[in-house]
């Protein structure tokens, strides 16, 4: 037996035949020319209290803005900002075609006749929607990662 903290997966092709190792995806197992012959169990991941400490007020919500941070980390994982240029004339050709958490975010350019468009979308849908968007008129379009959504 042989305990590894960190990279094992770099580790098996020189010190062993097989490893237990713990993994989301699978995908660096696989670049390490690693291939899973099974699995052992599935787990979840879960935040727990002590009893006394969520009795505590401020300790209760002290672990209250944690999850709201660890919530919006996960919110976040799959979404991005999109943000874009539209003329006056196409802004609500645009809007009606774009995907929003609730509405886009609508602000008028200084001094000429266009607005600037704020939205989150999936990040699976970018590649399809900016073409989309183009055609709609969308200018200057950027899309910006996102770290945490916090509802």
């Amino acid at each position: 037996m042989f305990h590894s903290f960190g990279a094992s997966e770099a580790k098996v092709l020189d010190l062993m035949d097989v490893v237990v190792d713990l993994t989301e995806t699978g995908t660096t197992l696989r670049k390490n020319g690693l291939k899973i012959i099974g699995q052992i169990m599935e787990s979840h991941t879960v935040i727990c209290a002590n009893k006394a400490s969520w009795a505590d007020p401020v300790k209760r919500r002290e672990i209250e803005e944690i999850r709201t941070l660890l919530f919006g980390v996960i919110e976040a994982r799959n979404k991005v900002l999109l943000t874009m240029n539209v003329p006056s004339a196409s802004m609500e050709k645009l809007v009606s075609a774009l995907p929003a958490m609730k509405k886009p975010t609508v602000s008028q350019l200084h001094g000429i006749d266009y607005y600037s468009i704020q939205t989150v979308v999936q990040k699976n849908m970018v590649n399809k929607l900016i073409p989309q968007l183009k055609a709609c008129g969308a200018e200057d379009i950027l899309e910006i990662p996102i770290t945490k959504i916090v509802p």
